[in-house]
């Protein structure tokens, strides 16, 4: 609490090839995320509103497209190397943007997601549940999003896996989550 600085626990599952996730909930969207978390995407938005931060807005495409807003959140990642010597990068370094070849620049925002209430049974679900807790690709449901247009299309994705800066898949890493300043 004092750093205010959240922790989730989380697994490689992608070490190349193209994302529309840097981060999903276990079993979710696993096979087009960097990592898988060990939290639902809803733990982590109450555990961001405890820190004090306050979702803003998710993206929008209708009827124009509008950014996701919000606070932007510092994303850095740490695990133990080959050698067991502690890491710890920005999670941007793990992200290769395909059009200039470097890392990704852009910070995340915390746009906060969204509940939907099933008609036929009224119970309510946090859409964010479903795989978007951290995008690459603008989703609507995203719990932190890039504020910049980012194509969820297959043939039009603007981001990869950083081959040779993310570990191994099946790596157990650390996701830090706190306000940028």
């Amino acid at each position: 609490p004092a750093t205010k600085t959240i922790v989730v626990g989380a697994e490689v599952t992608l070490d190349k090839g193209p994302i529309e996730y840097f981060a999903c909930p276990n079993g979710t969207k696993d096979y087009e995320s960097l990592v898988a978390t060990k939290s639902t995407a809803q733990l982590v938005h109450t555990a961001l509103v405890a820190i004090g931060l306050e979702p803003g807005s998710p993206v929008t495409f209708d009827p124009d497209y509008v950014a996701a807003s919000g606070p932007k959140v510092l994303v850095r990642m740490r695990w133990k190397d080959e050698d067991g010597t502690v890491q710890e990068r920005r999670a941007q370094e793990w992200v290769r943007d395909t059009r200039t070849g470097q890392a990704m620049r852009e910070d995340w925002v915390f746009a906060g997601s969204s509940f939907w209430r099933d008609p036929t049974d009224g119970k309510e679900y946090y859409q964010a549940d479903g795989g978007d807790l951290i995008c690459v690709s603008n989703f609507p449901t995203a719990t932190l999003d890039l504020p910049v247009e980012s194509s969820q299309s297959n043939e039009a994705l603007l981001f990869e896996a950083f081959a040779g800066r993310v570990p191994p898949r099946g790596t157990e890493v650390e996701i830090l989550l706190s306000a940028a300043k």
